[in-house]
């Protein structure tokens, strides 16, 4: 087979509602995915089917709304369902309330969808959740007291940027990073557990 023959792309399909939904369920197959997200999948298939096929745009668009409400009334696509799990997620992986905020909303998850999602995970684990991510977040990377004794001077200043990136509070950054060691902080967190 020659190179060109291998480089050579299929053609997109003709966007027809049977198409779409075929498409849509093996992208769920495949992704947890919020209605924002499979929307805009579906809809670049209608724009790629468009510009091959000489389709209608607005009909393809009509199409995917179609689909999109069908497909929450049956229940395989929930926002307020895939919002909760991501959120979880993040949380366990070091992220802040306002970086899971921002990486939803990315994935076309209202303000108030993610707030909700927040306050579910925090009643699953009591205690503090900023503090918990953060250490978290430090731990996986290896900052603060993670990090080797004859570099955490040198590194301070890094590490506190590191937690600011993520959109943790100044003065967190700094009660993780300056904290004595790992076993000091991993007590502050147990402690905000009993209250």
């Amino acid at each position: 087979m020659s190179d060109k023959a291998k480089t050579r792309r299929r053609a997109p399909r003709k966007a027809t509602p049977d198409y779409l939904e075929r498409a849509a369920l093996f992208y769920l197959e495949r992704y947890a995915s919020s209605s924002s997200s499979l929307r805009r999948v579906l809809l670049r298939k209608v724009a790629r089917s468009a510009e091959a096929h000489g389709t209608d745009p607005a009909e393809g668009a009509a199409a995917v709304e179609s689909l999109i409400t069908r497909l929450q009334e049956r229940g395989l696509v929930n926002d307020a369902a895939f919002a909760e799990s991501r959120a979880r997620a993040l949380r366990r992986r070091g992220a802040s309330a306002a970086g899971v905020r921002a990486r939803l909303a990315t994935k076309g998850i209202t303000g108030d969808l993610a707030q909700q999602a927040l306050a579910a995970v925090a009643q699953e684990t009591p205690g503090d959740e900023e503090l918990a991510a953060a250490i978290a977040f430090a731990r996986r990377r290896r900052l603060g007291p993670w990090r080797a004794p004859e570099q955490r001077a040198e590194r301070r200043q890094r590490d506190l940027a590191a937690l600011g990136r993520q959109g943790f509070p100044g003065t967190l950054a700094r009660r993780v990073i300056d904290a004595e060691d790992p076993e000091a902080l991993e007590q502050q967190l147990a402690e905000t557990r009993e209250d």
